[in-house]
């Protein structure tokens, strides 16, 4: 599913229009991405959390030439499911 195909169901379930709709969609994960920026946890009871997580500084090898070279530290945005949305996909 694409962010257009769920701003349909949404705006069907919600009585309003798909423009609409996909606007709610656009200003949450704006508000969702800020909240990464500036170092916050997304919490959403029984979906899931948005962390942003560091991952360490570490030395890697070109596989062309196999030169050791360093790789920089580095943050990354990571998703992690909530129990229920866990039970959902499993099927209990």
């Amino acid at each position: 599913m694409n962010k257009k195909q769920l701003a349909g169901r949404v705006g069907s379930k919600m009585k309003i229009t798909k423009a609409k709709a996909e606007k709610v969609i656009d200003t949450t994960l704006d508000f969702i991405s800020q909240a990464l920026v500036a170092g916050e946890k997304v919490r959403l009871v029984g979906f899931g959390n948005f962390v942003v997580r560091s991952r360490k500084g570490r030395v890697g090898r070109n596989p062309q030439t196999g030169a050791k070279i360093t790789i920089a530290q580095s943050k990354a945005p990571a998703f992690v499911p909530g129990v229920n949305l866990k039970k959902l996909v499993k099927g209990k």
